[in-house]
């Protein structure tokens, strides 16, 4: 199992302020949360398996940042990441997804990322296999094979084509067993099925004339997969999840059912929540890649609790939760430092997208006030959707700028309030906003 990253809680809440405005609490949450992984990885005695994670549950309206410090935090710790939404799942014996499939789902993933990791660690032994096969595709006779190496890797023959013979990818695992009767149920025995099929069909060698570079791609990818050993994969996949799995369950206050709501048309939001339980306390799924406990994933909770509360999650579960953080509403101070601070801010994002086209788009400070601004004031007179409204107002924003950018190029554009408010004010004016922003 690869080392968990060595990151100190101050550290992670500094690396997730680059994507993340505002919402300290919930930062510190999560960092502690991960920093306390890799404590437990330096306990010794049989006390490490004793040490379960502190699961957290985030409360908080839509758009302030609880599935993307879930992700940020994911990807800072190379785990294992799966966002699910709770309002997807039923408990067995209705139709819907079962809980399990979460664990399942997760191991898929941790297979794909360890694949791709090991197949980068052979990387430079697949290339050269690829080039022994471009090489003998191209017919070139023993004693001028080192030279025509020198200009395979110099570029000199990008613009020949060659037919190559490559087999297509299989699926990962071990040839499924059908078995319908399994607490997996139809979902499982269809993902069964398509896996078989997939493993039956999906090999087969097709032919294809291809330029040398996207031969050598080709070629490469399939070379790596043949040297890497996917029951070492598996292991170490079963094991990354165990250890640092980490599952987002959005939207669980939708599965919150209080006294007075218990029974009706909606019994079988309890039952989600009792199904849910094994899972977050611990317990052993079988997956295609064999069983997974999950014992030590982290599973961070979140929901907006507009009407249920966190209270009316059964007993067993709220146990499970210790950590509750709440995540502030966004301000229009907020939405100004969202649209600029962030490495992938979409003042960012808008600028790039629009020099493709060689027309520069320079946003001003008083500009973008003004779009922090009408985007607070369109969540306050309409639903607030958070941070998410920024999108709708920058699409409107630049609609006439992007439509028109392949015939303005050399151009330049200058976002500022007269140009913002030229564009969005006769909008936010109108009584019915849900024709223009919603």
């Amino acid at each position: 199992m690869s080392e968990i990253p060595t990151f100190t809680p101050r550290e992670i809440v500094s690396e997730l302020d680059r994507y993340v405005v505002g919402q300290r609490d919930a930062k510190r949450a999560v960092a502690i949360a991960l920093r306390n992984r890799w404590r437990r990885q330096r306990v010794t005695g049989e006390l490490r398996d004793e040490i379960a994670p502190k699961n957290i549950i985030m409360i908080g309206p839509t758009g302030v940042g609880k599935t993307e410090i879930a992700r940020r935090l994911a990807r800072l710790a190379q785990a294992p990441f799966l966002k699910v939404e709770a309002s997807k799942f039923t408990e067995v014996g209705y139709v819907g997804r079962d809980v399990e499939s979460i664990v399942r789902d997760l191991t898929d993933l941790a297979v794909q990322l360890v694949s791709e990791e090991e197949k980068r660690s052979v990387m430079s032994k697949a290339r050269e296999r690829a080039e022994d096969r471009v090489l003998d595709a191209l017919g070139t006779p023993a004693e001028a094979r080192e030279g025509m190496r020198r200009r395979l890797r110099d570029g000199t023959l990008d613009a020949q084509e060659i037919e190559v013979e490559a087999a297509a990818p299989a699926a990962p695992g071990p040839v499924p067993t059908l078995s319908v009767f399994t607490p997996q149920g139809v979902e499982e025995m269809g993902n069964q099925l398509q896996q078989l099929f997939g493993n039956l069909l999906g090999g087969a060698p097709k032919k294809r004339r291809l330029k040398v570079p996207a031969a050598l791609e080709a070629f490469g990818a399939e070379e790596a997969g043949k040297l890497i050993d996917m029951e070492r994969v598996r292991e170490l996949a079963v094991a990354r999840v165990e250890q640092s799995g980490i599952v987002f369950i959005d939207e669980i206050d939708k599965v919150a059912t209080g006294p007075d709501r218990r029974g009706g048309p909606d019994v079988s939001r309890e039952g989600v929540q009792r199904d849910l339980l094994p899972i977050v306390e611990g317990s052993t799924v079988q997956t295609r890649h064999g069983p997974v406990r999950t014992d030590h994933v982290l599973f961070i909770a979140a929901g907006a609790f507009h009407v249920a509360k966190p209270s009316d999650l059964i007993p067993e579960l709220q146990g499970r939760f210790p950590i509750r953080v709440e995540l502030a509403s966004l301000t229009r101070e907020d939405f100004v430092r969202i649209l600029t601070e962030p490495r992938n801010s979409l003042v960012r994002q808008y600028s790039a997208l629009l020099r493709t086209e060689a027309v520069e788009v320079d946003f001003t400070d008083d500009g973008v006030r003004a779009i922090a601004e009408i985007a607070a004031l369109v969540n306050e007179r309409a639903e607030n959707i958070g941070a998410r409204r920024l999108h709708t107002v920058m699409e409107r924003l630049l609609d006439e700028v992007s439509f028109d950018a392949p015939d303005r190029g050399g151009s330049r554009v200058v976002v500022d309030a007269p140009f913002v408010r030229t564009r969005l004010e006769p909008l936010v004016r109108d009584e019915d906003l849900s024709r223009y922003i919603l």
